[in-house]
Parts: C-alpha cells; sequence; structure tokens
C-alpha cells in the first residue's frame, strides 16, 4: 500500500512503525499483551440478532430442533494464550492455567405457519425464547457457569497439570403458544397448548495448560565466572540472570500477532436467506515460532555466553504459518530450546527468572535432583606431554591428564562422571597431531607422530552439563627431533658424510692434478 492509499482509507500520513508493519509483520521477543487488550475491546462489539436472526461465523457447528434453527455456542478467544507452532501437525494452544474464556451464543425461532381447514384454525405465537444457562467444561468437569447470555465471559482455574479440552456449553429454550380454534354448532372452542423445546449447543479446543516449571543447575568456573542451565520441558521464552534484568538470555522462540480470520465474516440467518457480513468483533491470538535468529543473550557486549542449548529435534513449521504473515521462521529442521544453559560473571541466584511462551507465566527454577543434583563442581585440569620413545623415524609421545587438585587421574575411556543434563554423551578427548586420543584408567594415553617438530596437546573436556565433576580445558607440548638421540647424531653423520663424500673426491682429484701440472722445486726440475 503506497502513502497515498494508506491516507485514502486512514485519512492520515503513515508513520514509520506503519510502514514497517506494511511491508513484514512486527515480532516481538516475549509475549505482547496486544492479543489480549484487542480481543477484550473488541469483544465489546459482538452483538447478537434478534428471536428471528442467527448471527453465526461460518465455521460454527449449527444445531436444528422443531422450533430452534441455527442454534450455535461458539467460542471466541481464550486469553492469556500463546498459539504455539513447534512443527508441521503441531500447532499447539497453549493457555495460563488461570484466564478467560469468551464465547458467542445465538439461536432464532422458527414459528410454524398457522393452518385453516373445515374443522379448525391453528395459529402459533411466540412467549418466550432464551438461553437458561452457559457453562465452561474442562474435560467433563464444569469449571464456571452463568445464567443465560448471548456473550458469556468466564474467568477459570484450572488444575490440569498438562493438557485438557475446554468446552463451552449453553442451552437454548423456546417455549411456544399453539392455539386451536374449532367450530362446534353454534359456538367456537379454543383450545391453548404451550409446547417447548430445548437445545444444548456446545464448541470445544483442545488445550495444552502451561503450568511453568523449570529447573536449574549452577557450576562456579575456576575464574569466578558462573554457570547456568535451566530446563523445561515444554517451549519457553528466556530467562534473566540478574534483578535488574539487564543481563539475559532467551531461546530460539519469537512471537507475533494475528487476528482469528474466521471471524472476519458473520452469517446473519434468518427464515427467508442467509447473509454475509463485515464482522465488528476480531479475536487476536499470540503465536510463538522458531526464529532463524536462534538463542541470544543480552547485553550483546560483554554479556553472558551460551554455552549449549538442547531439545528435541523438529522439522520446520513454516507451513503452519499462514501466507498472509512475513516472519524470519526456521526453514529447516531445528532444535528447540527447552534447555539452555550460558556462563555469565555475574548470576544472583535469588533473582533468576524463567518466562514462558504464554503472557505473564513467569516462574523461579527450582533446584533439581536429576543428574546429580543442581550443583555441578568444575574443577582445574593438569595436561602433561613428554617424548618417551623415539627413533629415526618416528616418536612416542606419552600424554598424562590428571585432575590439578588432587593428582587423580581422569579417565576419558570410561568416564564415570557423567551425570548428563543435555542427553548427550561425556568424557571429553584430547587433540595432538591431528589426533583424537582418550586416556585410560591411569590418566594415561599414547601417540606415536612420524614428523619432527613442537606438538601440542590440548584437552577438550566435556561441559559440565555432561559430567560432574567437569574440568576446564588445559594443554602441553612435546618437542621431537632426531638430534635428541647418540643415535640421532649418529644418523646425522652418516647422512651428512654421505652427502660429502663426492665433494670429498672431487676436491682429491682436484689437488691431484694441480700437483701434476702445476709448477715443480728446482730439485725436481734440474736433478
Amino acid at each position: 500500500m503506497n502513502e497515498t492509499e494508506y491516507r485514502q482509507r486512514y485519512g492520515e500520513n503513515r508513520t514509520a512503525i506503519h510502514q514497517l508493519a506494511n511491508g513484514t509483520d512486527i515480532t516481538f521477543t516475549r509475549p505482547p499483551t496486544t492479543a489480549a487488550t484487542w480481543t477484550r475491546n473488541d469483544f465489546g462489539d459482538l452483538e447478537a440478532g434478534d428471536s428471528q436472526t442467527s448471527l453465526h461465523p461460518e465455521h460454527a457447528s449449527l444445531e436444528d430442533g422443531v422450533f430452534i434453527e441455527d442454534a450455535h455456542a461458539t467460542l471466541f478467544a481464550v486469553h492469556p494464550s500463546t498459539r504455539g507452532h513447534l512443527e508441521a501437525g503441531d500447532t499447539s494452544l497453549y493457555v495460563a492455567p488461570d484466564g478467560t474464556v469468551r464465547g458467542f451464543v445465538d439461536y432464532r425461532v422458527r414459528i410454524p405457519n398457522g393452518s385453516q381447514s373445515n374443522n379448525s384454525d391453528v395459529s402459533w405465537s411466540l412467549v418466550d425464547d432464551e438461553i437458561t444457562e452457559v457453562r465452561l467444561k474442562a474435560g467433563d468437569d464444569v469449571v464456571a457457569q452463568s445464567s443465560g447470555t448471548h456473550t458469556p465471559e468466564f474467568d477459570y482455574e484450572l488444575n490440569e497439570a498438562w493438557s485438557t479440552t475446554l468446552t463451552l456449553e449453553a442451552d437454548v429454550e423456546v417455549q411456544l403458544e399453539k392455539t386451536t380454534e374449532t367450530p362446534i354448532e353454534n359456538r367456537t372452542q379454543t383450545e391453548v397448548t404451550y409446547p417447548s423445546e430445548t437445545i444444548t449447543v456446545s464448541d470445544s479446543v483442545d488445550v495444552e495448560v502451561y503450568n511453568l516449571r523449570a529447573y536449574s543447575y549452577y557450576a562456579e568456573y575456576p575464574n569466578g565466572d558462573t554457570g547456568v542451565a535451566i530446563f523445561q520441558s515444554r517451549p519457553w521464552q528466556g530467562y534473566s540472570l540478574t534483578e535488574d534484568g539487564e543481563s539475559s538470555v532467551r531461546g530460539v522462540w519469537r512471537f507475533y500477532t494475528a487476528r482469528d480470520p474466521r471471524w472476519d465474516t458473520l452469517v446473519r440467518a434468518t427464515e427467508s436467506n442467509e447473509t454475509e457480513v463485515t464482522s465488528d468483533a476480531l479475536p487476536v491470538y499470540v503465536h510463538a515460532y522458531p526464529s532463524r535468529i536462534g538463542p541470544r543473550t543480552e547485553p550483546i557486549r560483554d554479556g553472558p555466553t551460551i554455552i549449549d542449548s538442547w531439545g528435541q529435534e523438529r522439522t520446520s513449521p513454516q507451513a503452519t504459518i499462514a501466507d498472509t504473515v512475513s516472519v524470519e521462521v526456521v526453514d529447516q529442521s531445528y532444535t528447540p530450546t527447552y534447555g539452555l544453559a550460558v556462563r555469565a560473571d555475574e548470576v544472583d541466584r535469588d533473582a533468576l527468572r524463567v518466562a514462558g511462551i504464554v503472557r505473564g507465566i513467569n516462574a523461579t527454577p527450582s533446584a533439581s535432583d536429576v543428574g546429580g543434583g543442581p550443583e555441578r563442581e568444575l574443577r582445574e585440569s593438569r595436561l602433561t606431554a613428554e617424548v618417551i620413545d623415539q627413533t629415526n623415524d618416528q616418536a612416542t609421545i606419552r600424554v598424562e591428564l590428571r585432575d590439578n587438585e588432587t593428582g587423580t587421574p581422569i579417565d576419558l575411556t570410561a568416564d564415570e562422571r557423567q551425570g548428563t543434563l543435555n542427553g548427550e554423551p561425556g568424557g571429553g578427548y584430547i587433540t595432538i597431531a591431528d589426533q583424537q586420543v582418550r586416556t585410560n584408567e591411569s590418566g594415561v594415553a599414547v601417540v606415536t607422530v612420524g614428523q619432527p617438530g613442537f606438538y601440542t596437546a590440548r584437552y577438550h573436556p566435556s561441559t559440565w552439563l555432561v559430567a560432574n565433576p567437569a574440568y576446564v580445558s588445559d594443554t602441553a607440548t612435546a618437542r621431537w627431533h632426531p638430534l635428541g638421540t647418540l643415535d640421532g647424531w649418529f644418523a646425522l653423520f652418516v647422512e651428512v658424510g654421505w652427502q660429502f663424500i663426492p665433494f670429498i673426491v672431487m676436491f682429491y682429484a682436484g689437488k691431484r692434478v694441480l700437483r701434476f701440472f702445476g709448477p715443480r722445486e728446482d730439485s725436481q726440475r734440474y736433478p
């Protein structure tokens, strides 16, 4: 939309933020309040029809009876909530344990036509019609109810720990008056009856109850830095490390808001026809999606360092996002950040707060006993390397890895220190001369090299996420040259001697030639 079209439609110039929104969808790093506010305000504009008119969205489940037609109870919105785009076929609706459900109930009354015959006249009229009761159910349990209203609004509390089905249910009752007049001789006999009908209509949605329970693990680095790992088995937004919230980390999830397009238009149904009308009320939802940006820390400079993130690999949910939405969703398989570990120079454990993907749902992480408990031990290692045997062609280097404080050998082949948090195997390894080796139960590994030179051995330890205790890296160097032994020197002299033989022969031959042709002493000239 260009500037002229925008000004003609809205009567004002477009701001910078509007220009951005017209080109792409605005995304958020945390669930915004916009969706709930918009929905709440729009819900007040939702009006039902009269007794002869039923207003309903196209997707409503309609029920017909004898006197009641086009009856429905349709869920309008559940807030706070977030639609999670996890992968193709998985777009769960996560709802807060305490929230609000709004719905829309309507119907129309079908009054039978009167009839005349030789024997009697029958006429019909409406006595009463009403929504007698509206209920909100979680599974089979009624969690809230109210007297009849076309626009029910329920506050709920859900005790379910994982998932449930929310059902909006309404009872619609109609009573008619049927008058039958029958002529008998010179008088008319009148019979009045009051037939009635009750219909129960409903609408349901499957939800994931977002009870945020996060678990924390800590490690202290030898230089005073702190390692923090948070795990939660559902998507979550991130966590703060300090009370002021300036130091924080967020996972792969980003957010955008979008209306429910099923409510863009409504159907106005009467006895004679159905017409489509524009809806004055549009529910808006928060959507969470995995972003190509990936996990990030704040502040960007001098902030925490992400050590690892983990979760069950999923396929891209790109196909689940509407074509009208333009966001930087991952376009290939990704790992959702169910676990996220960082290293920071400043961590306030008492201020640590975890933020969920549903607005307002935050939690203080609990210390976990899984994997050896919440405190992970992190120690310094000591790596040494020395040449223990050599020939003219190769050398044998012995590397040894020990705990720097206790001197205990570190065994990397059968690491019993594992207490994995991220599901990955532990152990670590040592690299030297383009080889990977692991120390045995004595903390020793042996490497054979064939080229003289300096060799640097480096210990690549498992992170404290997969080993307890864990260690920091260390390096050691070893130098090998054939001249380091008597055999090497002898071999050098032999090799050099062989190289100099041609020069010695040439020198001797040249000297003999010069003596033969050169000047002689007088005693030789004049005998």
